[in-house]
């Protein structure tokens, strides 16, 4: 059995960031130990949150694992750090670590997040691809505070292996951080919109745009509306380049 040993950390803003040549095998081995993790899935936009929200830094400093999600992350340790690192978006960790629980017998996932029906659509195209895949539960994310006890309760008993959130950042990190207890040897990832790409009812860019960094730009096309938080993008590029020169 391998051991889940802590990985290699790079810095991008002061945060953390883990740099392996393969996270699903981190992962992998996490799970097999039994050993509690939160993923964070780091873009720009996260780093440029959590520089002016504390409490988010600190979740970001204490997961387990914190991956290079974002084109900015990436170029940032490329360039200014000479750091030989590949993107890893979070939804692609997630499809891996899902394809990897399907081939565990007595391992389960839960999906909680979304819109109605959205991660309950995600589960049931994931259960028709992946037969063995087991589903210790789904609920979306549009949930009272007495139904959220209850949903902690319903984890509480099931200990699925595999929890996956879909609140969107910052709640989802938050939200994970809160309540991870509950199910201690679970991996958490904050998976974002991922239920809506694995329901069909969004659509992920061609990968001749993922591959040269410009998914945001295809984000931006889908939702217009999230222009305003695209301004992180150059904010986060001008932090970087004063970031750099005053270390």
């Amino acid at each position: 059995m391998a051991i889940a040993y802590t990985p290699p950390v790079a810095s991008v803003l002061g945060f953390p960031v883990h740099v392996l040549p393969d996270y699903s095998a981190w992962l992998r081995s996490r799970l097999h130990q039994q050993q509690g993790s939160q993923v964070v899935t780091l873009n720009a936009e996260m780093a440029m949150q959590a520089e002016h929200n504390p409490a988010l830094a600190d979740i970001i400093r204490q997961a387990e694992l914190v991956i290079p999600d974002g084109a900015g992350i990436v170029l940032y340790l490329q360039w200014l750090q000479g750091q030989r690192v590949q993107r890893c978006p979070g939804i692609e960790l997630a499809e891996a670590v899902l394809q990897d629980l399907s081939q565990m017998p007595n391992a389960s996932v839960f999906f909680f997040g979304g819109k109605p029906g959205v991660a309950a659509k995600a589960a049931e195209i994931w259960q028709h691809h992946h037969p063995k895949l087991q589903f210790a539960g789904v609920q979306h994310g549009y949930i009272a505070p007495d139904e959220e006890q209850a949903l902690l309760q319903q984890l509480a008993v099931l200990q699925p292996q595999v929890i996956l959130v879909g609140l969107g950042v910052p709640r989802q990190e938050f939200w994970i951080a809160e309540h991870r207890h509950c199910c201690s040897q679970a991996i958490w990832i904050g998976v974002g919109g991922s239920f809506d790409i694995w329901a069909g009812t969004k659509e992920r860019a061609p990968a001749w745009l993922r591959n040269n960094h410009l998914e945001w730009l295809y984000r931006l096309y889908q939702e217009p509306w999230r222009w305003r938080r695209m301004l992180a993008l150059p904010k986060f590029a001008w932090r970087a380049i004063v970031y750099s020169l005053s270390q």
